[in-house]
């Protein structure tokens, strides 16, 4: 692997292979932007550069901490920081990747300062990172930030051709996958292997279409299945807000020139339809608030329960 087979971000590529090549790549860096648009791909790059190493593999000087979508606490961080310290088993450079920095909790970020600000010699930082608000200023400014943004159509039909040559193979309307990936490969990745989502997918559009309806018991009994799929709480709120971000932007263009989810199109319209925009707003907000709560460890059955019925009364 090497940055010429990454698709898309070449300007951030450049930047990053002009930095190590002229040894003025920092010691502290972050990588930032949304879940599934390469970040990993190109930290484990910049990694393979450093060591010299020519392919992907398990590296000892190579540590990639995997930590929790939910949160990275001071304990584990304090692991992490006596693995900085250790000196490198195989030449004189260590890199260390941070995935979900953004979890990081303020005490584990004040406890790791010291060593982004001072890391011993040879070794180098990568924090990969999906919202910088998230991190303390003082860890912020002192990291060199290279932002990705979404890949461009071509790009992402690039990407399909390079991934997934068996659709092309099979002249596979690759229209509504282009679509559905919003410019995010990893999105392409998850259509197309993870089963589970989309049986969530389906199963959401089931709880919009049944929202416009009055009956009460068929709405809660959506609830259960939520319930069950708890532990995928951030793909259900995405999947919920795409949609409602399709139903809004048809209700105003009339056209299905920009909806994601190109799949559903015949759902969205119905929506679009029979949604106001007021409802389809409040929806958005009911959301957003049941998120809020959720991470704040509420009752979860009573929180979507009250989150459906709020749906359908708006």
């Amino acid at each position: 692997m090497n940055f010429n087979s990454i698709i898309g971000h070449d300007f951030i590529k450049k930047q990053i292979e002009n930095a190590i090549n002229n040894q003025r790549f920092l010691h502290a860096n972050i990588i930032l932007g949304e879940d599934g648009i390469g970040k990993s791909v190109i930290a484990k790059e910049i990694g393979l550069k450093i060591l010299n190493k020519q392919t992907y593999k398990k590296y000892i000087d190579l540590i990639e901490y995997k930590g929790s979508k939910k949160k990275i606490g001071i304990d584990e961080v304090r692991s992490l920081i006596e693995k900085v310290y250790k000196k490198p088993f195989q030449g004189n450079n260590k890199v260390i990747i941070i995935y979900n920095a953004h979890n990081m909790t303020q005490e584990a970020q004040n406890a790791f300062l010291k060593t982004i600000e001072e890391p011993p010699l040879g070794v180098y930082i990568i924090l990969l990172c999906e919202n910088l608000n998230n991190l303390l200023e003082t860890i912020v400014s002192r990291c060199e930030i290279y932002r990705l943004h979404k890949l461009n159509k071509n790009e992402i039909r690039s990407f399909i051709e390079v991934n997934y040559p068996e659709l092309i193979e099979k002249k596979h309307n690759l229209d509504n996958l282009i679509a559905f990936s919003d410019g995010i490969p990893g999105r392409i990745d998850k259509i197309l292997k993870d089963e589970d989502f989309n049986i969530l997918r389906n199963n959401i559009m089931d709880i919009l279409l049944e929202l416009n309806n009055n009956d009460k018991e068929k709405v809660l009994s959506f609830g259960n299945l939520i319930i069950e799929k708890i532990k995928f709480w951030e793909d259900i709120m995405e999947i919920f807000l795409y949609y409602i971000r399709d139903v809004l932007v048809y209700k105003e263009t009339g056209s299905n020139e920009f909806i994601i989810n190109l799949d559903k199109f015949i759902n969205i319209k119905h929506l679009a339809e029979v949604f106001s925009y007021n409802k389809l707003n409040n929806i958005v907000n009911i959301i957003k608030d049941t998120n809020i709560k959720i991470n704040k460890n509420v009752n979860t059955k009573l929180l979507i329960d009250s989150m459906l019925i709020n749906m359908q009364e708006v």
